[in-house]
Protein backbone atom coordinates (compact mmCIF):
# COMPACT_ATOMS: atom_id res chain seq x y z
CA UNK A 1 0.00 0.00 0.00
CA UNK A 2 2.96 2.29 0.60
CA UNK A 3 3.67 2.38 -3.16
CA UNK A 4 0.16 3.62 -3.95
CA UNK A 5 -0.05 7.41 -4.33
CA UNK A 6 -2.23 9.15 -1.78
CA UNK A 7 -3.59 11.27 -4.63
CA UNK A 8 -3.54 10.50 -8.33
CA UNK A 9 -5.11 12.60 -11.06
CA UNK A 10 -5.22 11.38 -14.64
CA UNK A 11 -6.18 13.45 -17.70
CA UNK A 12 -8.30 15.78 -15.56
CA UNK A 13 -10.15 18.42 -17.53
CA UNK A 14 -12.29 21.23 -16.13
CA UNK A 15 -14.11 24.03 -17.91
CA UNK A 16 -16.09 27.04 -16.72
CA UNK A 17 -18.49 28.59 -19.20
CA UNK A 18 -16.60 27.18 -22.15
CA UNK A 19 -13.20 28.31 -20.85
CA UNK A 20 -10.79 25.43 -20.22
CA UNK A 21 -9.26 25.85 -16.75
CA UNK A 22 -7.54 22.46 -16.43
CA UNK A 23 -6.26 20.66 -19.53
CA UNK A 24 -5.57 16.93 -19.17
CA UNK A 25 -3.82 17.38 -15.84
CA UNK A 26 -1.95 14.44 -14.36
CA UNK A 27 -0.55 14.41 -10.84
CA UNK A 28 0.75 11.85 -8.36
CA UNK A 29 1.36 12.61 -4.69
CA UNK A 30 3.28 10.01 -2.70
CA UNK A 31 2.58 9.39 1.00
CA UNK A 32 4.32 11.74 3.46
CA UNK A 33 5.41 14.18 0.76
CA UNK A 34 4.68 17.82 -0.03
CA UNK A 35 3.72 18.91 -3.54
CA UNK A 36 3.82 22.63 -4.31
CA UNK A 37 1.72 24.07 -7.12
CA UNK A 38 3.19 27.28 -8.52
CA UNK A 39 2.15 29.52 -11.38
CA UNK A 40 0.53 32.84 -12.14
CA UNK A 41 -2.90 33.76 -10.85
CA UNK A 42 -5.50 32.08 -13.04
CA UNK A 43 -3.20 29.20 -14.02
CA UNK A 44 -5.50 26.59 -12.45
CA UNK A 45 -3.88 25.92 -9.06
CA UNK A 46 -6.94 26.55 -6.90
CA UNK A 47 -9.24 24.74 -9.32
CA UNK A 48 -6.96 21.71 -9.21
CA UNK A 49 -7.23 21.62 -5.42
CA UNK A 50 -11.02 22.04 -5.52
CA UNK A 51 -11.29 19.18 -8.00
CA UNK A 52 -9.08 16.98 -5.80
CA UNK A 53 -11.54 17.50 -2.94
CA UNK A 54 -14.57 17.06 -5.23
CA UNK A 55 -15.69 20.61 -4.53
CA UNK A 56 -15.71 20.98 -8.31
CA UNK A 57 -16.96 18.25 -10.63
CA UNK A 58 -14.45 17.40 -13.34
CA UNK A 59 -15.51 17.24 -16.99
CA UNK A 60 -13.17 14.42 -17.96
CA UNK A 61 -10.45 12.23 -16.48
CA UNK A 62 -10.31 10.50 -13.11
CA UNK A 63 -9.03 11.07 -9.56
CA UNK A 64 -7.94 8.43 -7.06
CA UNK A 65 -7.43 8.67 -3.29
CA UNK A 66 -5.34 5.82 -1.86
CA UNK A 67 -6.09 3.76 -4.96
CA UNK A 68 -9.86 4.30 -4.85
CA UNK A 69 -11.39 6.17 -7.77
CA UNK A 70 -13.24 8.98 -6.05
CA UNK A 71 -14.65 10.42 -9.28
CA UNK A 72 -16.55 7.19 -9.91
CA UNK A 73 -20.27 8.14 -9.74
CA UNK A 74 -20.74 5.33 -7.21
CA UNK A 75 -18.17 6.81 -4.79
CA UNK A 76 -19.44 8.29 -1.54
CA UNK A 77 -18.33 11.90 -1.94
CA UNK A 78 -19.04 12.81 1.68
CA UNK A 79 -16.85 9.91 2.84
CA UNK A 80 -14.10 11.10 0.50
CA UNK A 81 -14.22 14.65 1.86
CA UNK A 82 -13.94 13.33 5.39
CA UNK A 83 -10.49 11.99 4.46
CA UNK A 84 -9.25 15.27 3.00
CA UNK A 85 -8.56 18.45 4.95
CA UNK A 86 -8.71 21.80 3.17
CA UNK A 87 -7.45 25.22 4.24
CA UNK A 88 -8.49 28.13 2.06
CA UNK A 89 -7.04 31.59 1.51
CA UNK A 90 -10.01 33.03 3.39
CA UNK A 91 -10.19 31.61 6.88
CA UNK A 92 -13.93 30.79 6.65
CA UNK A 93 -14.31 30.57 10.41
CA UNK A 94 -17.80 30.88 11.85
CA UNK A 95 -17.81 34.29 13.59
CA UNK A 96 -20.50 33.30 16.11
CA UNK A 97 -18.49 30.30 17.35
CA UNK A 98 -15.46 30.27 19.60
CA UNK A 99 -12.15 28.86 18.40
CA UNK A 100 -12.84 25.50 20.07
CA UNK A 101 -16.36 25.38 18.65
CA UNK A 102 -15.06 26.04 15.14
CA UNK A 103 -12.51 23.24 15.43
CA UNK A 104 -14.87 20.66 16.96
CA UNK A 105 -17.82 21.25 14.64
CA UNK A 106 -16.83 18.81 11.88
CA UNK A 107 -15.55 16.03 14.17
CA UNK A 108 -18.80 16.14 16.15
CA UNK A 109 -21.35 16.73 13.39
CA UNK A 110 -19.75 14.85 10.50
CA UNK A 111 -17.63 12.17 12.18
CA UNK A 112 -19.77 11.57 15.25
CA UNK A 113 -16.92 12.16 17.71
CA UNK A 114 -18.16 12.73 21.28
CA UNK A 115 -17.90 16.33 22.45
CA UNK A 116 -15.32 15.64 25.17
CA UNK A 117 -13.06 13.74 22.78
CA UNK A 118 -13.40 16.40 20.08
CA UNK A 119 -12.58 19.18 22.53
CA UNK A 120 -9.55 17.29 23.84
CA UNK A 121 -8.26 16.93 20.27
CA UNK A 122 -8.94 20.62 19.58
CA UNK A 123 -7.03 21.75 22.64
CA UNK A 124 -4.10 19.50 21.76
CA UNK A 125 -3.95 21.09 18.31
CA UNK A 126 -4.20 24.60 19.72
CA UNK A 127 -1.36 23.83 22.09
CA UNK A 128 0.79 22.64 19.18
CA UNK A 129 -0.05 25.75 17.18
CA UNK A 130 0.65 28.18 20.01
CA UNK A 131 -2.99 29.13 20.49
CA UNK A 132 -3.94 27.34 23.70
CA UNK A 133 -4.84 30.61 25.40
CA UNK A 134 -7.21 31.54 22.57
CA UNK A 135 -9.51 28.52 22.79
CA UNK A 136 -12.48 30.50 24.12
CA UNK A 137 -12.02 33.57 21.90
CA UNK A 138 -14.16 34.49 18.91
CA UNK A 139 -12.42 34.81 15.51
CA UNK A 140 -12.76 38.59 15.32
CA UNK A 141 -10.53 38.87 18.39
CA UNK A 142 -7.67 37.12 16.59
CA UNK A 143 -5.08 38.39 14.14
CA UNK A 144 -5.10 37.10 10.56
CA UNK A 145 -2.21 34.75 11.28
CA UNK A 146 -3.97 33.38 14.35
CA UNK A 147 -7.20 32.86 12.40
CA UNK A 148 -5.34 30.98 9.69
CA UNK A 149 -3.70 28.75 12.30
CA UNK A 150 -7.17 28.03 13.71
CA UNK A 151 -8.29 27.11 10.18
CA UNK A 152 -5.35 24.70 9.95
CA UNK A 153 -6.28 23.21 13.32
CA UNK A 154 -9.85 22.76 12.09
CA UNK A 155 -8.61 20.87 9.02
CA UNK A 156 -6.35 18.67 11.16
CA UNK A 157 -9.06 17.92 13.72
CA UNK A 158 -10.57 15.24 11.46
CA UNK A 159 -7.18 13.48 11.12
CA UNK A 160 -7.10 13.79 7.32
CA UNK A 161 -5.22 11.47 5.02
CA UNK A 162 -4.41 14.42 2.74
CA UNK A 163 -4.19 18.15 3.45
CA UNK A 164 -4.83 20.71 0.71
CA UNK A 165 -3.61 24.28 1.30
CA UNK A 166 -4.84 26.97 -1.07
CA UNK A 167 -2.75 30.17 -0.93
CA UNK A 168 -3.05 30.17 2.84
CA UNK A 169 -0.74 33.17 3.31
CA UNK A 170 -2.14 35.35 0.50
CA UNK A 171 -4.51 37.30 2.74
CA UNK A 172 -1.97 37.87 5.51
CA UNK A 173 0.17 40.87 6.28
CA UNK A 174 3.83 40.07 5.56
CA UNK A 175 4.78 39.94 9.24
CA UNK A 176 2.15 37.24 9.86
CA UNK A 177 3.19 34.93 7.03
CA UNK A 178 6.06 33.40 8.95
CA UNK A 179 3.95 32.07 11.81
CA UNK A 180 1.69 30.19 9.41
CA UNK A 181 4.58 28.77 7.37
CA UNK A 182 6.18 27.54 10.60
CA UNK A 183 3.09 25.42 11.18
CA UNK A 184 3.32 23.92 7.68
CA UNK A 185 7.00 23.07 8.24
CA UNK A 186 6.06 21.23 11.44
CA UNK A 187 3.35 19.28 9.61
CA UNK A 188 5.89 18.20 6.98
CA UNK A 189 8.24 17.03 9.72
CA UNK A 190 5.37 14.95 11.16
CA UNK A 191 4.84 13.25 7.79
CA UNK A 192 1.58 14.90 6.72
CA UNK A 193 0.87 14.46 3.00
CA UNK A 194 0.17 17.90 1.57
CA UNK A 195 -0.55 19.66 -1.70
CA UNK A 196 -0.21 23.43 -1.50
CA UNK A 197 -0.81 26.20 -3.98
CA UNK A 198 1.48 29.08 -3.14
CA UNK A 199 3.09 32.29 -4.33
CA UNK A 200 5.80 31.94 -1.65
CA UNK A 201 8.58 30.71 -3.93
CA UNK A 202 11.25 30.57 -1.24
CA UNK A 203 9.01 28.50 0.97
CA UNK A 204 8.02 26.16 -1.87
CA UNK A 205 11.69 25.60 -2.68
CA UNK A 206 12.42 24.83 0.96
CA UNK A 207 9.53 22.52 1.78
CA UNK A 208 8.40 20.77 -1.41
CA UNK A 209 9.40 17.27 -2.45
CA UNK A 210 7.70 17.88 -5.81
CA UNK A 211 6.99 21.16 -7.59
CA UNK A 212 4.46 21.52 -10.40
CA UNK A 213 4.42 24.66 -12.52
CA UNK A 214 0.96 25.32 -13.99
CA UNK A 215 0.45 27.54 -16.98
CA UNK A 216 -2.96 28.06 -18.62
CA UNK A 217 -4.34 24.95 -16.97
CA UNK A 218 -1.46 22.68 -17.98
CA UNK A 219 1.20 21.17 -15.73
CA UNK A 220 3.97 22.54 -17.91
CA UNK A 221 6.85 21.37 -15.72
CA UNK A 222 7.27 19.11 -12.72
CA UNK A 223 10.25 17.90 -10.75
CA UNK A 224 12.08 18.27 -7.50
CA UNK A 225 12.31 21.71 -5.96
CA UNK A 226 16.03 21.75 -6.73
CA UNK A 227 15.43 21.00 -10.40
CA UNK A 228 12.44 23.29 -11.04
CA UNK A 229 13.85 26.28 -9.17
CA UNK A 230 17.52 25.71 -9.92
CA UNK A 231 17.46 24.45 -13.50
CA UNK A 232 13.98 24.73 -15.04
CA UNK A 233 13.63 23.02 -18.41
CA UNK A 234 10.85 25.14 -19.89
CA UNK A 235 11.34 28.72 -21.09
CA UNK A 236 7.93 29.66 -19.65
CA UNK A 237 8.97 28.36 -16.22
CA UNK A 238 12.18 30.35 -16.34
CA UNK A 239 10.35 33.55 -17.30
CA UNK A 240 7.82 33.09 -14.51
CA UNK A 241 10.48 32.46 -11.87
CA UNK A 242 12.58 35.42 -13.01
CA UNK A 243 9.53 37.64 -12.73
CA UNK A 244 8.42 36.49 -9.27
CA UNK A 245 11.88 36.19 -7.72
CA UNK A 246 13.54 39.12 -9.42
CA UNK A 247 16.51 36.94 -10.29
CA UNK A 248 18.44 38.25 -13.32
CA UNK A 249 19.34 34.69 -14.37
CA UNK A 250 17.77 31.37 -13.56
CA UNK A 251 18.68 27.95 -14.85
CA UNK A 252 19.75 27.54 -18.46
CA UNK A 253 20.41 30.63 -20.54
Amino acid sequence: MSDVPVLRMESVRKTFGGAVVLRDVGLEVAPHTVTALIGASGSGKSTLLRCANLLEEIDDGAIWLDGEEITDPRADQDAVRRRIGVVFQAYNLFPHMTVVENITLAPRRVHGVPRAEAEERARELLERLGLAARAGEYPDRLSGGQQQRVAIARALAVRPRLLLLDEITAALDPELVGEVLTVVRALKDEGMTMVLATHEMGFAREIADQVCFLDAGVVLERGTAEQVFGDPRQDRTRRFLRRVTGAPRLGRA
